[in-house]
């Protein structure tokens, strides 16, 4: 990845969000070789405790934390169905289906959405093509093969996505990553990422942000290049 940015596209359709932004490189996240892997652990079975309070109605969709994503949702085109990451996670707690262990990296960012009730999600910045964008998808189309999957699901039009060079890197904003650039042990530099289209949100998005650049030096080392929340009136990275 070369640059990051956030185009006229989503700010149209979002013009309060708020984009926090860390990128880290030179990361040891093999999880056979990480001295705090059990404190990693740890912290996210706390954080499934913590997330309860995020659940504050009998119904997970009326809930803040969750309401303003349904509402997101409604603006840009997806598939039936689709909803924010941070509702799965939830979705989730409220069932008593915790969010285990993956690998350190994914682990400490699952941690921070837990506990921060915002979406949070990361991509192997070394697999990243070009320039990554968040913008919608004009005529769609673009490949992706989603986690888990072995076939082409390609985007549809109008649907909000991150981009870049070769296809897409997520789909439907924050719904779901691309097998082509998630975290793996084998992941040395990364890009993570927290979303909020709340405003009265900021000051938890800021401690999130510092939270988990810390976090990430903490247990894996490295260098964080970047730590910032991206406006309409600051709205890209170049690295």
């Amino acid at each position: 990845m070369n640059k990051f940015t956030a185009e006229k596209s989503f700010w149209q359709l979002f013009p309060d969000a708020e984009l926090g932004i860390v990128i880290a490189s030179g990361i040891n996240n093999k999880s056979n070789e990480c001295a705090g892997r059990s404190e990693i652990i740890n912290e996210l079975a706390e954080a499934n405790i913590k997330a309860r309070k995020f659940i504050d109605k009998d119904t997970l969709s009326e809930c803040s934390a969750v309401s303003v994503w349904r509402d997101a949702f409604q603006k840009f085109k997806k598939k039936k169905g689709n909803r924010s990451s941070i509702e799965a996670l939830l979705s989730r707690v409220q069932k008593g289906n915790e969010v285990g262990p993956i690998n350190p990296l994914v682990d400490i960012y699952n941690t921070m959405s837990l506990t921060y009730g915002l979406p949070c999600g990361g991509e192997d910045l070394d697999n990243i093509e070009g320039t990554m964008r968040l913008a919608l998808s004009e005529n769609g189309g673009e490949e992706f093969i989603a986690i888990g999957d072995t076939e082409n699901d390609p985007t549809l039009p109008g649907e909000l996505c991150y981009l870049d060079d070769k296809g897409a890197v997520c789909r439907c904003w924050n719904w779901r990553d691309g097998t082509r650039t998630m975290l793996t042990d084998d992941s040395t530099s990364a890009f993570l990422i927290f979303e909020s289209v709340d405003p009265q949100r900021h000051d938890d998005l800021e401690a999130a942000v510092t939270d988990l650049a810390s976090r990430v030096s903490k247990y894996l080392g490295g260098e964080i290049k970047v730590q910032k929340i991206l406006t309409k009136d600051d709205s890209e990275i170049t690295l």
